[in-house]
């Protein structure tokens, strides 16, 4: 979301989510992942051929560097290519308003002008090379857009006062404690023409690939609806919401978050769910509707870093065993800005804040999840790939083993979600064969009863 501890704090976000997760074989309770009957068995979004294998990496263009400009990120292109980037998602890019602002530098989600560039991180000849070396790299790039309202000194306050939400007394309103910005009313025709129009002005102008839709779910359905039919028409986009809504992805959204197994994630880390939660969300999934929709998965993005902790915080020695579980169950995976440097801080959000850069074993272990994920079709995205099917194991709290499989080629993980050294007994056909070890190279021999060793927290991943 925009600032997403800003419409519910911390402690309401986990007190919902441990609501939630308390009930969660009760499949008669209505969750964000339960079957809905008025939605079709299936999404009609045509998801782009490219968008099939894909990873994805967000970026942080103020945070980026010292300079803090689209130059300076353009020359990191190749190396995120390298690393198995195929999708570039830019945080907005836009001139930030100045009124109300918070902070020296103020919201990137406080627009000021949708068809404008923000001048501190450069101009249009800066942006369109950025574009032309992701693309010319093979990679696309996506913008972040935010449709549900505007910054306070934005033209349309003056020219356009009706296209704002008013309160009883007839005041323009923030939403929620957003006050940096001013609520948009989609009720009004023209408010949704002026927004299409600017969606339309990117991909024609300079060619991105799509959008990430800032609090996707607050803006109707039926905007987004028509918006991904105008710019299909012009090229084959991807659309991403940050949402967890199922009616977006019917007509609009090739994904949408996966913030709930985000939060699984954090709670298993600090000991207060185990694996068997895990399974039981990826069991809702597959019952949802409509199928054929990604998730993106992520152990860390802007708000998440800013506002509630580090992957060190939060998933401590576990950070490294839930990026190899994020990057391998049914989903694309996200890296955010500086993740793969180790970053070990919260940058700030309305100032500049550099990433300290250095090299990590967070680059190499993506790397290694990704040419994987690009080349074994068992992990490729949505129907593309394979379901996931949990191992019959000893200690199910602890070990999360599954297997993916789809046309012949299959990927087994194994995992010790816990901070104890364990030894594990997995008993399933499914496990037997002959595998490439993902991260020796050695060739492994398993039959379908199998006694495995590994340390907190350590994982074993092996393929064919």
């Amino acid at each position: 979301m925009t600032r997403f501890v800003q419409l519910f704090s911390p402690h309401v976000i986990y007190i919902a989510i441990g609501i939630l997760l308390a009930g969660i074989f009760l499949f008669s309770c209505k969750t964000p992942d339960s079957p809905s009957a008025d939605l079709p068995d299936k999404t009609r979004v045509i998801h782009p051929d490219w968008s099939k294998n894909a990873t994805i990496y967000e970026v942080n263009i103020r945070q980026y560097s010292e300079d803090g400009t689209f130059e300076a990120f353009t020359r990191s292109i190749p190396r995120l290519k390298e690393m198995g980037i195929d999708i570039l998602w830019l945080m907005p890019v836009y001139p930030i308003g100045e009124k109300n602002r918070k902070g020296p530098l103020g919201s990137y989600y406080a627009v000021r002008d949708y068809q404008g560039l923000n001048p501190a991180f450069g101009n249009a000849t800066d942006f369109h090379a950025l574009i032309e070396v992701a693309h010319a790299h093979g990679m696309k790039v996506i913008l972040d857009w935010v449709a549900n309202h505007t910054s306070w000194d934005h033209p349309w306050i003056i020219d356009h006062p009706d296209w704002y939400t008013r309160d009883e007394s007839g005041n323009m309103v923030a939403p929620f404690d957003w006050t940096d910005v001013a609520d948009l009313n989609y009720d009004n025709p023209e408010v949704q023409d002026a927004m299409l129009d600017a969606l339309r002005y990117w991909v024609n102008e300079f060619d991105v690939d799509g959008y990430r839709c800032d609090v996707a779910g607050m803006v109707p359905v039926e905007f987004w609806n028509r918006a991904r039919k105008a710019l299909d028409a012009i090229k084959p986009v991807f659309m991403l919401a940050e949402a967890e809504e199922p009616h977006l992805l019917v007509d609009a959204f090739d994904m949408e978050y996966g913030w709930e197994f985000h939060h699984i994630m954090n709670y298993v880390a600090k000991g207060d769910l185990n694996c068997d939660s895990i399974e039981a969300y990826f069991v809702r999934q597959s019952e949802r509707k409509p199928s054929g929709a990604y998730k993106m998965n992520f152990t860390s993005n802007h708000d998440e870093n800013s506002w509630n902790g580090t992957v060190w915080e939060r998933l401590g020695d576990g950070a490294y065993a839930f990026a190899v579980l994020s990057a391998t169950v049914p989903g694309m995976p996200l890296v955010y800005t500086g993740q793969e440097a180790g970053l070990d801080k919260r940058l700030a959000f309305f100032d500049a804040d550099p990433v300290q850069w250095q090299q990590h074993p967070f680059i190499d272990l993506y790397s290694t999840l990704f040419t994987l994920k690009h080349n074994n079709q068992a992990l490729w995205n949505g129907d593309f790939g394979g379901p996931l099917q949990r191992l019959s194991a000893s200690n199910p709290a602890e070990l999360f083993a599954f297997t993916r499989e789809k046309q012949g080629q299959k990927v087994v993980v194994m995992l010790n979600l816990s901070a104890s050294k364990g030894t594990f007994t997995i008993h399933d056909e499914r496990l037997a064969g002959r595998y490439t070890d993902l991260f020796t190279g050695d060739m492994v021999e398993m039959t379908s009863k199998e006694e495995i060793q590994l340390e907190p927290w350590a994982y074993q991943v092996i393929y064919k």
